[in-house]
């Protein structure tokens, strides 16, 4: 058969167009989901967007999307639930588990520095179809924080001006209907609205008024630290048992009074403070020097960030005992509560000013990346191709940004978002997991995975990524060149899989076989990973209780874990080197995606299946419209029939896919 497609048959073109189609839909119908994004190594540092974005800048916008409210609320509400004086370590345990996913991220914006984040980073790495579905998840979250974040702030100026908005809406435009707000948020629609506008002008004035903004809410912190300073009880750090059993709940006393798990619960609560860093990675094509400012950016901010929660944890923890710091005696506000029992009453009004800047440098922190998101999957042409245009004046993608922000202003006016606060978790956490992978991936692939150049373009063109060894670089280039023949002979060799495993034959390049073995071991691991996150989650009170049956099983499958994790250590890795690469692979992002999929778990059903009926939203619009219209499937479209001039040719194409 494949003889008679060679040859072809003049007198039926019609047939042969038609067995020709069939052939190349079969042949080619897997690689569909799993196509991969090709950069041009040439043409990294061109982009329609507007290069204006400092180090300094990345930074304080990273530090201003982080430290929200929440910084003046997070830390009494942990240490007074799961904690006590342990938050300090809570706080530190979460912000090693992030900067363990803020080191990947640092490593793909150096190795490809465009808009999109985890989705670009995915696509180049894993696939078309998952990147897809990060991109998806990326726009939900982003969305829900926007109104989440433009809702709070309303509140809170309400708060101040004891409830007279709410109250007058309610009165005059009520809404009696299950599951959204009881009243229109105007001024929450508003003030996404000024942001949006604001976003819309032009980037490096958006990012000015953040940098302005987190200076004073870094203020504003440095004085509740110095101040608090001055109130110091270090009794309250070791509060005996029989003073904490008078208050219900306060648990045994001392700096653990919670216990390890308490610290390792608050840990989790505290995880989600430091969500908002990525935000840096969606600036690749914003920033002056990506490669250098992106990683050192997302370093810093994450060193900002905690040390403003350690010195407010702790200067917190000091001033009043953690037992205190309830909701129920401080209204939701410990830290004025904390300041009012020592007799500092007016700090209440310093504090709601590093509130209100925390919560303008958040909203903007949130809205800022959507935009961006939604520009690079359209430029692919994964979402409708409108999304991606970029006005000649502000250099911003006008249009994604003003539909944004539209739709959180309109979520944020007539929905509870608080109930869907938790589905943001699901696409960070998700993104997060993605970027750990794919960082994996790469170091482990004995190719230059999604990158290509004048040489090598054209030789790579018809073939899934990994399958063809003469676009690899040569040595001097950091790539091993190697021979495909002697590969398909050692692949072939069962004794040199095995030996493979465990690198016996000493390899210190990245090969085809190496490659598939590490390839296989991601898989394995992300799977063994999830088991056993699930395992201490849904079998937490078995393991506790020590029941052997679910002791056998954890313990077998950590097993397995292990020597999963030992086998791809010991593959060689690629010598390509890059400004940053992430230290201590795979270590660092296997406990990456431990920790993820742990928090992703701890999530309720509800909140899952909600994620779900927006995946099938998603879902719907990529498989009518984006897999069939994104660049990819142009690209490999146009190769394989638009240089073609005879049906001779297209049957030669054909053959070579069946070969």
């Amino acid at each position: 058969m494949r003889d008679s497609v060679v040859k072809g048959d003049n007198k039926s073109p019609t047939g042969t167009i038609v067995i020709i189609i069939i052939i190349t839909s079969t042949t080619s119908a897997y690689r569909v989901l799993l196509r991969r994004k090709r950069v041009d190594a040439a043409l990294l540092g061109e982009t329609k967007l507007d290069r204006c974005l400092s180090t300094f800048d990345l930074t304080a916008l990273g530090i201003g999307s982080t430290l929200g409210l929440g910084i003046y609320v997070l830390a009494g509400e942990v240490a007074s639930r799961y904690a006590g004086p342990a938050v300090t370590l809570s706080f530190f345990i979460a912000a090693v588990a992030s900067v363990f996913a803020g080191l990947c991220y640092a490593e793909f914006c150096s190795r490809c520095p465009k808009a999109g984040s985890a989705y670009h980073f995915s696509y180049i790495a894993i696939g078309e179809f998952m990147a897809f579905i990060i991109g998806w998840n990326l726009v939900l979250e982003y969305v829900i924080g926007t109104a989440s974040v433009a809702r709070g702030y309303s509140n809170y100026i309400d708060s101040l001006l004891n409830g007279v908005i709410q109250k007058t809406l309610q009165n005059y435009m009520p809404i009696n209907i299950s599951g959204l707000s009881t009243y229109p948020d105007f001024l929450a629609f508003g003030i996404t609205f000024v942001l949006t506008i604001m976003l819309a002008v032009g980037v490096k004035e958006s990012t000015r008024f953040n940098s302005v903004f987190t200076v004073l809410n870094l203020g504003v912190v440095i004085f509740v630290v110095v101040a608090g300073s001055f109130h110091l009880n270090w009794d309250n750090w070791n509060i005996t048992a029989e003073e904490a059993r008078k208050h219900e709940g306060s648990g045994s006393g001392g700096f653990f009074p919670f216990g390890f798990a308490g610290v390792m619960s608050g840990a989790a609560t505290c995880f989600y403070g430091f969500i908002g860093f990525d935000v840096i990675a969606t600036t690749g094509e914003e920033a002056i020097n990506p490669q250098k400012s992106i990683p050192i950016s997302i370093v810093l901010s994450l060193l900002f960030v905690f040390l403003a929660y350690f010195g407010i944890s702790a200067v917190q923890t000091l001033m009043l005992p953690y037992f205190m710091q309830t909701e129920v005696l401080t209204g939701g506000a410990p830290l004025p509560f904390v300041f009012g029992q020592v007799g500092w009453p007016v700090a209440k009004w310093i504090i709601s000013i590093g509130a209100l800047t925390g919560l303008s440098t958040s909203l903007l922190g949130a809205m800022f990346p959507l935009p961006r998101v939604l520009y690079s999957m359209a430029s692919d042409g994964v979402i409708f191709r409108s999304l991606a245009n970029v006005n000649q004046h502000t250099k911003t993608p006008i249009i994604a940004t003003v539909i944004s922000g539209i739709f959180a202003g309109l979520l944020a006016c007539i929905f509870e978002v608080k109930e869907l606060a938790d589905m943001m978790s699901i696409g960070t956490l998700l993104a997060y997991s993605l970027v750990s992978i794919s960082v994996m991936i790469l170091r482990y692939g004995h190719q230059a995975i999604g990158l290509t150049d004048d040489v090598n373009r054209d030789s790579t063109e018809l073939q899934p990524l990994g399958e063809n060894d003469s676009d690899e670089k040569t040595e001097a280039n950091g790539w091993k060149k190697s021979n495909s023949a002697d590969d398909i002979d050692q692949m072939s060799s069962m004794s040199s899989v095995f030996a493979q495993f465990l690198n016996l034959n000493k390899h210190k390049h990245a090969n085809v076989l190496s490659s598939q073995v590490a390839t296989s071991m991601i898989v394995a691991i992300t799977i063994l990973l999830i088991i056993f996150d699930a395992l201490l989650v849904f079998c937490e009170k078995q393991l506790i209780a020590k029941d052997i049956t679910t002791l056998c099983v954890t313990t077998f499958v950590l097993l397995l874990l292990i020597h999963a994790i030992i086998v791809l250590a010991c593959q060689p890795q690629s010598l390509h080197k890059i400004s940053f690469q992430v230290p201590c692979v795979p270590y660092i992002p296997v406990l990456s995606m431990f920790v993820n999929f742990y928090l992703m778990l701890q999530l309720s059903v509800t909140t899952w299946i909600r994620f779900a009926v927006w995946m099938a939203i998603g879902l719907t619009i990529y498989f009518t419209y984006g897999i069939w219209n994104s660049n990819e499937r142009n690209r490999v479209s146009a190769k394989l029939y638009g240089c073609q001039s005879s049906k001779e040719n297209i049957s030669k194409e054909v053959a070579v896919r069946l070969q």
